[in-house]
């Protein structure tokens, strides 16, 4: 659970009742518990049903597991979470507070999202952040194929991220999996690659287990976070840090796709020949599919 903020007045519930019955659990049960204790920011926007999809379980077992560490449901699970963590990832929540901001005013909610990206903006400007997009082309020029991971939204943005390479002639995919579905994906990797991670700052299961391989394979990894002390920031070789919105706040995804598109750029500024060749293939390709009417 490193670098996770939390009140050190506030005891932790949740870790007293899994130790005192672990014993006493199901594997089944167990397996549950134990999903709940390294995705606690997460739970907290997670229905049973959701819980239980990830954590290769039904939603009846999740309850069951809950209640079986001494809580009356789901909602007393998250509120006793919420009070150790100090803070939310409920999306409802999240949703709530940044209305509450906006006080129903357009103006404001315009405000919120453009001050938002011009935060980014000013990041992507800094002379270190310069230095680390600039140590990332760098390193795509050097690779043969490369691999984006995101969980969630960053993983629609990992899937686009994916296709803007490819048509620029660098073979690419995405790990975007959830759940023990993403071993199938990390079964792709393969050195020569490079692995580009799209964070928030959690040491979430998921991107653990890309690190974990992709240092298994020696493949360098450059992550894109979203705050200079995360505890990832170790594995890797470049890392840029795009600033987010208060962590009470909705998150906002625009920061993580502008750096994917700078960096596809800086990118494609080192090797003009090959992606303008690239291109033109697709337009050739594209030709065959769709014929251009007389």
């Amino acid at each position: 659970m490193s670098g996770i903020n939390h009140s050190p007045r506030i005891k932790d519930r949740f870790a007293e009742q899994l130790a005192k019955r672990r014993d006493r659990l199901s594997p089944s049960l167990l397996r549950v518990a134990e999903f709940i204790d390294a995705h606690r920011h997460r739970v907290l926007g997670l229905s049973a049903l959701e819980i239980g999809f990830e954590a290769g379980a039904s939603d009846a077992t999740v309850i069951r597991a809950i209640q079986s560490l001494g809580f009356s449901g789901l909602r007393e699970l998250k509120d006793v979470l919420e009070a150790w963590l100090g803070e939310t990832d409920s999306p409802i929540e999240k949703m709530a507070a940044t209305l509450r901001d906006v006080d129903g005013q357009v103006d404001q909610a315009i405000d919120f999202v453009l001050q938002s990206n011009c935060r980014t903006i000013e990041a992507l400007a800094s002379e270190d952040n310069r230095k680390a997009i600039a140590g990332m082309a760098r390193r795509l020029v050097e690779a043969q194929e490369i691999c984006f991971c995101g969980i969630g939204a960053s993983g629609l943005i990992a899937d686009y991220a994916a296709r803007l390479f490819s048509r620029s002639g660098l073979r690419s995919y995405a790990l975007n999996a959830t759940g023990i579905a993403l071993a199938e994906q990390l079964m792709a990797m393969r050195e020569g690659q490079l692995l580009i991670m799209l964070l928030h700052g959690r040491a979430h299961r998921e991107a653990m287990a890309a690190i974990a391989e992709a240092e298994r394979l020696n493949i360098p990894i450059v992550m894109f976070l979203g705050k200079q002390g995360s505890p990832l920031r170790d594995h890797a070789k470049e890392a840029v840090i795009l600033p987010r919105a208060k962590s009470e706040r909705i998150a906002l995804h625009a920061p993580s796709l502008i750096a994917v598109e700078l960096l596809h750029i800086a990118y494609s500024a080192m090797r003009p020949d090959e992606t303008l060749r690239s291109l033109d293939r697709l337009i050739e390709l594209r030709g065959m599919i769709r014929p251009t009417s007389k």
